[in-house]
């Protein structure tokens, strides 16, 4: 399962005055090839008519489109596929939701839990927080590029790094033994969302 270098997460609570279909104008306009779209405070109505709309626009434009938490809502909207954490759906439960040609993501915080995903039929595990991180409320431990090299040598299948990564950092993320970076609020909390992307896809990519 092809997952790009560029991880582009679409938060509500981190895009400002900036709506999500902005956002993902500019995302996808600088070349993003997934994005993934989260959003804890919404009912489960608004999250269905939100993530409708971005699911017609990133197919438009070719690329993946993934809904966090919700298996539910991202077979409703015919997504590329889900994101489910450890509070979620099982990778399982959540596959028999989808479909077994949908992207089935996992999240995981401790090497522990990585092991057990390499298990699963998760097509790739989200590990982190790799740094300190302002987009969540209760974040979790932090690992450390140290962490990441060490989750890197537990799986086989494609390990996105998640938490604190900014431009100044994701080149060494990727070094440490990340697939792929997953950026929020340095992406969508950029004054030029284009460009940051831009920025951010040649410096994970060159």
């Amino acid at each position: 399962m092809f997952i790009p270098r560029l991880y582009a997460i679409i938060d509500p609570a981190q895009a400002g005055s900036r709506s999500i279909d902005e956002v993902a104008a500019e995302l996808l306009a600088a070349g993003i090839k997934l994005i993934q779209f989260r959003d804890k405070n919404s009912t489960s109505g608004e999250l269905y008519r939100s993530a409708q709309r971005l699911a017609e626009s990133v197919r438009k434009a070719g690329a993946a489109f993934i809904v966090n938490d919700r298996a539910d809502v991202a077979r409703a909207v015919d997504a590329d596929g889900v994101h489910v954490g450890q509070d979620d759906l099982p990778v399982e439960s959540a596959r028999a939701l989808v479909g077994p040609g949908s992207i089935v993501g996992y999240s995981t915080h401790v090497l522990e839990q990585v092991r057990e995903a390499d298990q699963s039929t998760a097509d790739y595990i989200a590990f982190g927080p790799i740094f300190p991180t302002l987009s969540k409320e209760n974040p979790d431990a932090v690992v450390g590029l140290a962490g990441l090299s060490e989750a890197r040598k537990a799986t086989r299948k494609r390990l996105v790094a998640i938490g604190g990564i900014t431009l100044e950092n994701a080149r060494a993320v990727i070094d440490a033994g990340a697939d792929s970076v997953a950026i929020i609020r340095d992406l969508i909390g950029a004054p030029e969302i284009q460009e940051r992307a831009r920025q951010f896809l040649a410096e994970v990519t060159g």
